[in-house]
């Protein structure tokens, strides 16, 4: 056990408690002398959680219970595993980690033109759980049917498209620290997408108690995701066909220079 204060706490008491052997189980046990009373409590599973967290004895002594697919052995698997025992207090740092992508595409909408948006795709690697939240909660929000694509390249979340009548909303982040959004009638722009780190998804969940109702929403719409192939490359060689129906357009634009010169 350790017991921390001062510098190495900041402005707080941290007691640490590492647990061995038949221990282990009685985790709940060693905790609860040490809470003070009427004081909410948050539990954080930095790696593998409980199947469902608020049946855990820890998890039942919390307001607020915080897990992490994505540092989990299957992280795909561990969301689905969220969605089948969420319950008013979890939440996940998979779902923080989209905090940044749902304020710019939200802001986004707020530019002209005001079409409706009819279909969305989001791309990213295939064991990202960010990825496939992401992709359910604009199947939720926007009422369209969303598809998630296994990226070739790039970490984490690359790219999401939302197709309008008028051009589609492309925000692309090729290497996870900036990306680049471009939409008709306005020119592109480059905007910070730097992955976070734990501790600052960490410090956003500690800032709220109350259920996460759109993360609950997001979960329900996980079944409604349709799974696509690895998406295509930004950019396809052109066929024989286009390269050879181009060099005929080609030579007949020289013919007709020529002649009209002569």
């Amino acid at each position: 056990a350790q017991i921390r204060v001062g510098g190495d706490a900041g402005a707080s008491e941290v007691v640490v408690l590492r647990l061995y052997g038949e221990l282990a189980k009685e985790g709940a046990s060693c905790v609860m002398p040490l809470l003070l009373p009427d004081t909410p409590v948050v539990a954080w599973w930095p790696f593998d959680a409980p199947i469902s967290p608020s049946k855990d004895p820890i998890g039942q002594l919390a307001q607020r219970r915080i897990t992490d697919a994505a540092a989990e052995k299957n992280p795909i698997k561990a969301l689905e595993s969220r969605k089948a025992h969420y319950a008013p207090g979890d939440t996940d740092l998979a779902w923080t980690r989209l905090t940044l992508w749902r304020a710019m595409l939200a802001a986004s909408l707020d530019l002209p033109p005001y079409d409706k948006i009819l279909e969305a795709e989001v791309t990213g690697e295939a064991d990202s759980p960010s990825t496939d939240l992401l992709a359910a909660w604009l199947t939720d929000r926007l009422k369209v049917p969303a598809k998630r694509f296994k990226a070739t390249s790039g970490e984490g979340i690359v790219q999401v498209r939302l197709g309008r009548a008028s051009g589609d909303v492309d925000l692309h982040r090729p290497d996870g620290k900036v990306g680049t959004l471009s939409q008709p009638g306005q020119p592109s722009r480059r905007v910070a997408l730097q992955r976070r780190a734990v501790r600052d998804c960490l410090a956003e969940e500690l800032r709220r108690l109350d259920p996460d109702e759109v993360y609950a929403a997001a979960l329900k719409s996980l079944s409604k995701v349709a799974r696509g192939r690895a998406a295509k490359p930004a950019e396809e060689a052109p066929s024989e066909a286009a390269e050879s129906a181009n060099g005929k357009a080609a030579s007949g634009a020289k013919k007709s220079k020529a002649k009209a010169g002569s």
